[in-house]
């Protein structure tokens, strides 16, 4: 007759620990989008082209996805707590040597340390807030993860534009330093002990899994300047990806110690939300990804006040996951994954009626619609996810729920600027036909682009063909971004709301 383990850890300084895992968490999160706007003032410094100023980012995603998955394991052989602080450290010590770099070799390099160390601090943080926290807790707990999860990326470009324009790109690694450092010490100090497993390294698990999220993070990330499949080189990395991957589906569920216990697999709840996590990456990040070029190209905001008018998207997010923490106690978790997912809908659907004459409240009020609604979803499905997770699983369980996340960020955004760019192409086709002398509305507003006045037809196509075909362009996106979210409003029927009993009873199966 088996013992049942614990479901958390009754640790002193509980408010203590929270606070230094989320300073570290947002720390880590922030770097993710905070060095995008300083991309073009590095590119002088460091002797870079437009081409491979690039390689600053995706060398830290390529990094952090590699690593992410290894993260259950390096905590069960070394100790939670000892690899957690270990990387707050490595990563405060690489960003101080991003911020220093004098070449593209050295940030590169410095950048590929910084995904390194940064890849195991979000999954861990998680993972201590579950140990830390009885599961009535659960909710609360993740709102507060959710809320630095998804506020980082928002506030990310706005603080990147600040220090950038007012100090020097290199601040946007430098602040890193007193962050680190209060989260380090805190860590230190007030985490607890936890009991290391003793298992073997699976290296060809490992090597598989790392070819498939590596080149897949390079076909996203390189596709488009490689005009995507008109290129060997997406093929390769194509061929490379789907052999990755599959080679490690079989090789987990056939190996006697497996880089991943396949046991995992088994919660229908934390499959579900693991693939809940990839709609919400896919649809989240897109829209981040799209707005702030959006304002800048079509309505001419600077970085500062771009982040200005998106930042009340991050207050919404922030509001629902504190009020959502208490909700999911009380009411079904599918209920609030529904509400939010429709919020979502509704958002990208006001999303989809913007115009270039419009001012900023349309930008606010959907943003504060679509946080509201990623925060109704976020939380109750991060709960869900562990609710009947034994504890010993939860480090790899909490590192494949941001794997999956996160990659399905990178085919997101890679989705919505496929379509942006060949939208842009076919609507600038089509609007530019409507310039010519035989048009009785171009010949009554503007008869000397009629007549043939080349400057007038400069204007036309700079001031009105281009705007109105990019324009065309975001909203078919934002539509498209709708549908998707529609279209996952069925998965949420497929969670199970887990019993009290099932909470308690689950985290002893073995």
């Amino acid at each position: 007759m088996s013992t049942a383990e614990p479901t958390h850890m009754d640790v002193p300084h509980r408010g203590l620990i929270t606070f230094s895992i989320m300073a570290g968490t947002i720390m880590q999160v922030l770097d993710t989008t905070i060095a995008n706007v300083a991309l073009p003032s590095m590119m002088g410094d460091l002797g870079a082209s437009q081409d491979t100023i690039t390689w600053v980012l995706t060398s830290y995603i390529v990094a952090a996805a590699i690593m992410t998955p290894v993260t259950g394991w390096v905590s069960d052989k070394y100790g939670t707590k000892e690899v957690f602080v270990t990387c707050i450290i490595g990563f405060v010590i690489a960003s101080m040597a991003c911020g220093m770099a004098t070449s593209l070799t050295e940030m590169v390099g410095f950048r590929l340390l910084q995904g390194v160390f940064g890849a195991a601090i979000v999954p861990l943080s998680q993972t201590i807030l579950l140990n830390i926290n009885p599961p009535e807790k659960f909710g609360q707990a993740m709102a507060l993860w959710g809320a630095g999860i998804m506020v980082g990326p928002i506030i990310g470009p706005t603080l990147g534009g600040y220090l950038t324009e007012h100090f020097s790109w290199r601040y946007v690694f430098f602040i890193n330093l007193p962050v680190g450092i209060v989260a380090a010490i805190g860590c230190t100090l007030f985490l607890p002990e936890t009991v290391r497993r003793i298992r073997n390294f699976d290296f060809f698990g490992f090597a598989m899994i790392s070819l498939g999220v590596g080149a897949l993070q390079l076909l996203l990330d390189r596709g488009s300047g490689n005009d995507w499949f008109n290129s060997t080189e997406t093929w390769i990395e194509l061929g490379l990806t789907l052999t990755g991957f599959w080679v490690f589906i079989v090789h987990i569920y056939t190996a006697k110690n497996p880089f991943i216990e396949p046991v995992i697999f088994t919660d229908r709840n934390f499959v579900m939300a693991t693939m809940f996590g990839f709609v919400i990456g896919l649809v989240l990040f897109s829209s981040l990804a799209l707005l702030p070029p959006m304002l800048t190209d079509i309505y001419g905001y600077p970085t500062v006040t771009t982040g200005l008018v998106m930042a009340p998207r991050g207050m919404g997010t922030m509001f629902s996951m504190l009020m959502v923490g208490r909700l999911v106690q009380k009411f079904d978790a599918r209920y609030l994954v529904v509400t939010g997912l429709m919020l979502t809908a509704t958002a990208f659907w006001m999303m989809s009626g913007f115009t270039p004459q419009m001012g900023d409240w349309p930008v606010i009020t959907s943003g504060v619609v679509q946080g509201l609604g990623m925060g109704l979803v976020f939380v109750p499905l991060s709960t869900v996810a562990f609710a009947t997770m034994p504890q010993r699983l939860r480090g790899e369980g909490t590192s494949l729920f941001t794997l999956v996340r996160n990659i399905g960020s990178s085919i997101g955004i890679s989705i919505v600027s496929v379509v942006l760019t060949r939208n842009i192409q076919i609507n600038h086709a089509e609007l530019s036909t409507h310039i010519n002398p035989y048009n009785p509305v171009l010949k009554h507003y503007f008869p000397s682009a009629a007549a043939g006045n080349p400057q007038m037809l400069k204007m036309l196509n700079l001031y009105l063909v281009d705007m109105q075909s990019l324009m065309i362009s975001y909203v078919d996106d934002f539509h498209l971004m709708m549908l998707v979210t529609i279209c996952a409003i069925p998965l949420a029927l497929m969670l199970k709301k887990p019993k009290g009993k099932v909470v308690a009873s689950a985290a002893a199966m073995e």
